[in-house]
């Protein structure tokens, strides 16, 4: 696991403890929205408090199976930034039903597989370990239940207006840290032509970033840092195929 998924499974973990042990705090804790103005830190303590063994332990693997790759390619700080932001936009939308209590990770926990699905739509898991699903396609299944179950069709009990309310907040935070990633001034990285071709370097030197994804935006950033940090000659076969593909555009 990665540092932020196994501080935040520690964390859920703990706070179930406690609220199995403390009479009244799951109350406390628990994210209801008529009386926020009252308790105006349940709209991030909701998000550790769950309501059985099954509730965590199916948030939890959820986070364990999809977090790690996705805070390793966005970085601790994005990947928390994404979590909470989809967490705070759960408990915003829960607003929609203000006399039902809310409880449970899923709304962040949501924000993180889409983000997945959007980075990485043709992964393909397993449901129940039988059933093969694209991330995209799943994503969209789960939200699909999630707009019957909000309009009162299928699922009730569920807390639908907060799943989808982290899947409009992952959203958000993606689009907003993709524009804001693209209007930075990109640091001209100076490369060590030690072990490489110079003219290579020149060339890849003159890939537009502008123009490609936020995806190969990213991956081109790294390569070339890698590059000024340990020289050319510490790229991989297929580290030299990417910078070659963009630099022949």
């Amino acid at each position: 696991m990665t540092l932020w998924v196994r501080r935040i499974i520690v964390l859920n973990i703990a706070v179930f403890v406690m609220t199995s042990l403390v009479p009244g705090l799951v109350e406390w804790l628990a994210l209801l929205p008529a009386a926020a103005a009252v308790r105006p830190w349940t709209p991030i303590t909701y998000m550790f408090v769950h309501a059985g063994i099954a509730h965590i332990f199916f948030n939890m693997l959820v986070l364990f199976f999809f977090g790690p790759k996705l805070e390793v390619f966005l970085g601790g700080r994005r990947f928390l930034s994404l979590y909470f932001a989809s967490g705070l936009a759960g408990a915003a939308l829960s607003f929609v039903t203000p006399m039902v209590p809310i409880v449970g990770a899923s709304g962040a926990i949501n924000g993180v597989l889409l983000a997945y699905a959007m980075t990485w739509p043709r992964d393909r898991f397993y449901i129940w370990g039988i059933l093969p699903l694209e991330a995209w396609f799943a994503v969209t299944v789960f939200a699909g239940l999630d707009v019957l179950g909000a309009l009162g069709v299928v699922q009730p009990g569920i807390a639908h207006f907060a799943h989808l309310g982290g899947l409009a907040g992952g959203f958000l935070y993606l689009q907003w840290d993709r524009r804001r990633r693209a209007a930075a001034p990109r640091p001209r990285v100076v490369v060590r032509p030690s072990g490489g071709n110079q003219a290579d370097l020149a060339r890849w030197e003159r890939i537009q970033p502008e123009t490609l994804h936020p995806v190969n935006r990213e991956e081109l950033e790294r390569v070339l840092a890698k590059i000024a940090a340990t020289g050319v000659g510490s790229l991989s076969p297929d580290e030299r195929a990417f910078l070659d593909r963009f630099s022949d555009r």
